[in-house]
């Protein structure tokens, strides 16, 4: 196999990059013949010559193929884009870094504009001290690639880049080592099951999760947060290793709205799965430490302070072996270390036994080992050992502080519904409550605030729960008692999905008091409460919700508890779902404005977290251009955001990139939360420019909801689309439909929304309704305020450049191929509508851009997308084919893996169904989304 592209300028900037390609696609093509025999490379050759030729020839070909030459035909264009992809990602990293070595990095860029704003000292300071970034990562189930895939792919960027590095110390060398590497590699890829056997549980999810955490850990979170410090430094301002301006957390083992697998026991595993880790890693950091730190007694001197801990600790640690004592016996730094790690070694037995901390023994949390770590950075200052102190050692102490022992601080979200199941049970047994349930949302409020503000107990602990009642209620139990046993930092959020009111947030506030875990005499808030607005009406209503909350003098004391911070998460995949995208992005924007204000009035900070998916179509895209097109004032240093599926392994898979990725998120929050503290712009020329939104948001809307609302779409959408199939590749341990759902699209999350438009090319969620709104901003006089938005407004050029991308990764053409096939005659006029809007959509942003085609701005990136379409094709092609194969069969050949762990029978369609999901995993990669 081997990238068709053209003639090449050998001194054009993506000229390596294609001789990789190039070099990797032959290695692909011995590998098939080598493996499965000649013929098979042929049939790939002739394919994609055919593709080129007569798409309507290679698609006849494709539906004639029998099932297991499909199969293997399919895996060579699905490995091809793993392929393809890492190579990619390995020159995307070199092109930063060498962006780096000219220019300097996003964090020095970031500097240099707020020093020429001349922003003063003590601002930058108190900004530094605010920072306190959290990307968080999901298990939602958008990565398709198993870990066995990507674990090869990394060895086989590690070979390329190992080369290139010899290519620059060495000059021209031998490449032969290299290329049986490579060879070698992609042998056992194709030799690797890209298909999971089984469902993974929670507890897998964390596992894969920790896999990017440990890097993180080692290589990438250090190194920014030392370049941080160093850009504060040149900037006027010192800050304290101990600060925590990035940190990460985690979903996985907490997110239980929807998935029933995730129970208490289950949190309770996965923070223990991630202490094992988190221990490892800092065993491993202070093996690195004892490495370094030779300094001798006999040549310097240790502080008093220093002294006196390591002499208590080796009183209370026996576990410090004599040969440390002995050889380490004039070496401090190097003997407290080793007591630091008899402690950590403590602390794992701990956890394992479940038994109470011993101060001096053991470590609970991160906080005393931070004190340890300080003890010696302060006596090297003040030793000669000032290079030292804010060296090795402060990086240790950095990173202990971003990653805690747990590497991830989780969060817990649970529906709003949930809550009030439990308290009507709970109500119901005091007897002082009719009919709960019966009661509106005024009435709840009023009741559960008085609750908050008395002291006496709702509940026993055996208070009579139905079995789903109490598993809500324990998840509160599980929290203290997870703080109690692993330490505060563990668990800081308890997320309340389709919050819709302020009565869902007293629940949960309530039964958290039952726990234990909020008691506002005593000022006691061991978890913040935090709404999660998910549908446009709560995004509108968002401000009201916030100011009610914060009104109640109950409620505010749990805030002023929190140190006077309220965190809301925004709901960016399921606004889009129900609204689109123009409505969703439009009212998540507003919605902050109005968060601002109200938190503003109160005296609180806010901190939003942005639950932004991994398309376009979920609220991805570029994370630094999204966080500089948040309205003015709503970033105050702190922010979170989520990472999930194949997010996450294409940021964090390399190193180099991980690197550029972090550092691109903390510059960009940094930058914002100093430059971006009062609008951009005067207010008359806002006020057009919102007026000139809400036409577009309004026409776009009506255009989106006439789509969805179509009673035959969701009979197109599951002929059209293979999404029946998203379940079967064993993913995500989370259903793919909400609880109760019915065959409808309703009740369907947005990942396999998303993920069945994204299958077929027709996108719809990237940028359906997009073009009617435009087309009536237009038609309504705003075309220069349309132009001037782009131009000067970073949240509209944003918004347009995501749209443009979606719609040049859209091939109508191949979807036409899809409906043309599989979908009833008399559903067809769906597609008509998708058409007309699709042009429709171009042809307005065309007009905006001033393009004469999509991606114009972005030629590199437009090549690269129309390459893949040539590999990408064959695999549509034979989809279609196969999903026709596959519906003839009936519903009773076939057998579904429904919980964590569970496999599916052998049956007739087993050949077909896994030909089917090669091309979903082979359309996946070459997408570079799922869902």
């Amino acid at each position: 196999m081997t990238d068709q592209h053209g003639h090449l300028d050998p001194d054009s900037p993506d000229a390596a990059l294609r001789a990789d390609i190039r070099r990797i696609g032959t290695l692909l093509g011995q590998t098939l013949a080598r493996q499965e025999g000649r013929p098979l490379l042929d049939l790939v050759e002739e394919v994609r010559a055919l593709v080129r030729q007569d798409a309507e020839a290679a698609a006849d070909r494709l539906a004639a193929m029998d099932v297991t030459t499909g199969t293997k035909l399919a895996r060579a264009f699905s490995t091809y884009f793993h392929l393809a992809n890492i190579t990619e990602q390995v020159h995307r990293a070199r092109d930063l870094q060498r962006r780096r070595a000219r220019n300097g990095g996003w964090l020095d860029q970031a500097a240099k504009l707020i020093a020429e704003q001349g922003v003063p000292s003590d601002e930058i300071a108190a900004a530094a001290r605010r920072l306190a970034i959290r990307p968080v990562f999901t298990a939602h189930p958008t990565e398709a690639a198993r870990r066995s895939i990507l674990s090869k792919l990394r060895q086989l960027a590690d070979s390329l880049d190992a080369e290139a590095s010899a290519a620059v110390l060495y000059g021209a060398s031998d490449t032969s080592a290299t290329t049986r590497r490579l060879a070698e590699l992609i042998d056992l890829l194709w030799q690797t099951d890209e298909l999971r056997l089984d469902r993974p549980d929670p507890t897998d999810e964390a596992r894969n999760a920790i896999f990017y955490l440990r890097d993180l850990y080692a290589d990438a979170a250090p190194q920014v947060l030392g370049d941080l410090a160093e850009t504060l430094r040149q900037l006027g301002v010192e800050t304290s290793p101990t600060s925590r301006p990035l940190t990460f957390g985690s979903w996985i083992g907490g997110d239980r709205d929807g998935n029933p697998f995730v129970t208490p026991a289950v949190t309770r595993d996965v923070l223990i799965i991630q202490h094992e880790h988190g221990i490892q890693a800092t065993e491993k950091a202070m093996d690195a430490l004892i490495d370094e730190l030779s300094v001798s007694r006999r040549l310097r001197g240790v502080s008093l302070d220093l002294a006196a801990s390591l002499a208590k600790d080796l009183d209370d640690l026996p576990e410090v072996a004599p040969r440390f004592r002995r050889t380490n016996a004039e070496e401090p730094y190097r003997l407290k270390v080793r007591a630091i790690k008899a402690k950590l070694a403590n602390t794992r037995k701990r956890l394992d036994q479940g038994t109470a901390h011993v101060p001096g023994r053991d470590y609970l949390g991160s906080d005393e080992l931070i004190s340890d770590l300080e003890l010696m950075r302060a006596s090297l200052a003040r030793n000669s050992g000032q290079l030292t102190a804010v060296g090795v050692v402060a990086t240790a102490i950095r990173t202990v502080s971003a990653f805690g022992l747990q590497l991830a601080t989780l969060d817990v979200r649970e529906h709003a519904e949930k809550h009030h199941e439990v308290l009507q049970q709970m109500y119901t047994q005091v007897g002082e409550v009719d009919d709960y349930a019966a009661l509106d949302r005024t009435q709840r409020t009023k009741l559960l605030a008085d609750e908050l503000t008395g002291r006496r107990p709702l509940s026993a602990l055996d208070t009579p729960l139905t079995d789903s009642a109490r598993k809500t209620f324990d998840v509160f139990n599980t929290i203290r008692e997870a703080q109690d046993r692993f330490g505060m930092d563990v668990i800081e959020s308890y997320i309340i999905s389709m919050t819709l009111g302020v009565d869902d947030v007293l629940a949960a506030a309530v039964l958290a008091r039952e726990a234990g875990l909020i008691d506002i005499h005593t000022g006691r808030a061991r978890v913040g409460i935090v709404p999660l607005l998910e549908t446009p009406a709560e995004l509108d209503a968002g401000g009201d919700l916030l100011d009610e909350m914060l009104s109640l003098p109950a409620y505010r004391e749990i805030v002023r508890a929190r140190g006077d911070l309220q965190e809301v998460m925004l709901g960016y995949s399921d606004s889009n779902k129900e609204a689109g995208i123009t409505t969703s992005q439009w009212r998540i924007h507003k919605a902050q404005r109005s968060l601002r204000d109200v938190a503003a009035r109160h005296g609180v900070r806010l901190r939003l977290f942005h639950g932004r998916g991994g398309t376009v179509g979920r609220g991805g895209g570029p994370t630094h251009e999204a966080i500089l097109a948040q309205p003015y004032g709503t970033l105050d240093g702190a922010i979170k955001v989520t990472e999930q599926g194949e997010v996450i392994s294409d940021k964090y898979t390399l190193p180099a990139l991980a690197r550029e990725n972090l550092e691109l998120t903390v510059a960009a929050v940094l930058q914002a939360t100093l430059l971006h503290t009062s609008p951009s712009v005067d207010p008359s020329q806002l006020a057009r420019w919102d007026a000139t939104m809400d036409c577009a948001s309004d026409a776009a809307f009506g255009t989106y909801r006439a789509l969805v609302e179509n009673p035959d779409l969701p009979a197109y959408f599951w002929a059209a689309t293979p999404t029946e199939l998203l379940g079967q590749l064993n993913i995500g341990s989370r259903p793919s439909k909400r609880p109760n759902a019915d065959a409808g699209l309703g009740g369907l999350r947005a990942i396999p929304w998303v993920f069945g438009w994204t299958q077929t090319r027709q996108i719809v969620p990237g940028w359906f309704g997009v073009g009617s709104g435009l087309q009536a901003a237009r038609e309504a006089g705003h075309t220069p305020v349309l132009t001037e938005m782009h131009e000067h407004w970073e949240f509209f050029k944003t918004f347009l450049s995501n749209v443009e991308m979606m719609l040049n990764k859209t091939d109508l053409k191949i979807a036409r191929r899809y409906v043309d096939t599989l979908v009833p005659a008399g559903l067809h006029p769906i597609f008509d509508t998708i058409e007309e809007e699709y042009d429709r959509t171009v042809r307005e942003v065309l007009a905006i851009t001033g393009g004469n085609d999509l991606l114009d701005a972005q030629p590199e990136l437009k090549r690269t997308l129309g390459v893949r379409d040539t590999y990408l094709e064959p695999l549509h092609h034979l989809q279609v084919a196969l999903l026709r194969q596959y519906r003839d069969l009936g519903d009773t050949e076939r057998q579904l893996a429904t919980a964590p762990g569970a496999r599916r029978a052998a049956s007739d369609s087993t050949a077909l169904e896994r030909a089917l999901l090669t091309t979903v995993n082979g359309i996946a990669a070459g997408m570079r989304n799922t869902g």
